[in-house]
């Protein structure tokens, strides 16, 4: 990918229809950064991410994303605060770890040795590859989250986006998910786009932070900034934001 930046937005408004939800956004995401999002309930952190990974076009200005050195897109590994995942289904979590391999064979296409192969490695990395005959339902839900990361990880893509995925989880398996998330950013020199309400960790680990609110994004880039300026926030609602449209 470019050596400059991962995504750039350059004077964007985003939203949907007439509603505009976030307008005057302008910044550059640098390769393998760790980026922090947050901000408060409803503050549009969601349809951020949606931009910077070419799912919604800006109302204006441009949001130009990079491309892979080979002339390829960059691939995009999502890991989400919810399953879709229908429990009844007796799908296990090998079998839900292929299903990240799809984009790579195509919707119709054999899935093949090396594919398998793939999907027992990102489970193996997660921790879970003594899971990988449980059915999905079987699994707590820290270790279904572990499963969907491994899912997105089977994919090998260039961003891994998670928007609030610890949300659901007690504080112990909160901390192993980032842990986890942070050992995988080093390993495979991702860029990693995090939506989350766990202000330390942001904080510790974040290399650039976006916080939403009042309808604009501001770009904190160095710990004495972040610490600095995220705590702050916390009295104007950015901790603990959850169902961001």
């Amino acid at each position: 990918m470019s050596d400059a930046f991962v995504a750039r937005c350059e004077g964007v408004a985003l939203g949907y229809g007439s509603l505009v939800v976030l307008d005057g956004v302008s910044f550059t995401i640098p390769p393998q950064a760790y980026v922090g999002v947050v901000g408060p309930n409803g503050a549009g952190k969601t349809t951020l991410l949606k931009a910077l990974t070419g799912v919604l076009r800006p109302l204006k200005g441009t949001v130009e994303l990079a491309r892979h050195p080979s002339g390829r897109a960059l691939r995009f590994g999502y890991v989400a605060q919810t399953t879709t995942l229908d429990d009844g289904y007796p799908v296990n979590a090998l079998d839900v770890v292929m299903m990240g391999r799809i984009a790579r064979v195509g919707p119709f296409a054999p899935f093949r040795r090396e594919d398998r192969s793939a999907a027992v490695a990102a489970l193996a990395a997660v921790g879970m590859e003594t899971r990988a005959e449980w059915t999905f339902r079987e699994l707590s839900r820290g270790q279904q989250q572990r499963v969907l990361l491994a899912r997105a990880l089977a994919g090998e893509p260039d961003v891994l986006v998670l928007d609030e995925p610890t949300n659901f989880l007690d504080l112990r398996a909160q901390l192993d998910f980032i842990h986890t998330i942070n050992r995988m950013r080093d390993e495979r020199d991702m860029t990693v786009l995090i939506v989350t309400h766990l202000l330390q960790e942001v904080s510790e680990h974040a290399s650039q932070v976006l916080l939403v609110q009042g309808g604009g994004v501001q770009v904190l880039g160095n710990r004495e900034e972040i610490a600095r300026h995220l705590y702050s926030a916390v009295g104007a609602g950015a901790h603990g934001a959850e169902g961001t449209p």
